[in-house]
């Protein structure tokens, strides 16, 4: 019998929290500061927390939890201190589907070995980073993480 994916799987929607990004003045002693005091598994981006797919509860997911320099561009045209990060399905078919309802797509989808990202900007003028995830990848890397 073919493993066809059901209507819900492929729905154009977000999943879940993929990630959540903030400014940080010094971000390697925040990240030492959320480890020693809070018991954060942490690397040079920040944290990677492990939890586990409703759907198919033997497949690990991931958030990733990491502090960027004050200053970075990486949230620009956003002039907010954050960026969340939203695990997604179908990202070419929500692509279109945002462009189609006059939603600001800021770059093109890029594609890597652990998943697919294109960022928007929401009605609140916050940068929105959409992640289609190759959960598979990240946990073969065998990166400690939070649990």
């Amino acid at each position: 019998m073919e493993n066809i994916p059901s209507e819900d799987q492929t729905t154009p929607k977000v999943t879940g929290i993929g990630g959540i990004f903030f400014f940080s003045e010094n971000p390697e002693t925040t990240r030492n500061w959320y480890a020693k005091h809070l018991g954060l598994e942490v690397n040079e981006w920040g944290s990677s927390f492990e939890f586990r797919n409703a759907h198919r509860p033997e497949e690990i997911n991931y958030l990733q939890w990491s502090p960027f320099k004050k200053g970075s561009d990486y949230f620009a045209p956003s002039k907010k201190e954050f960026m969340i990060n939203y695990r997604v399905q179908n990202i070419e078919g929500l692509v279109a589907k945002l462009k189609a309802d006059g939603v600001t797509v800021v770059d093109s989808i890029e594609t890597f070995e652990y998943g697919k990202f294109v960022h928007i900007m929401d009605a609140e003028g916050n940068k929105i980073e959409l992640w289609e995830p190759v959960d598979s990848v990240l946990t073969k890397l065998g990166t400690k993480t939070t649990k």
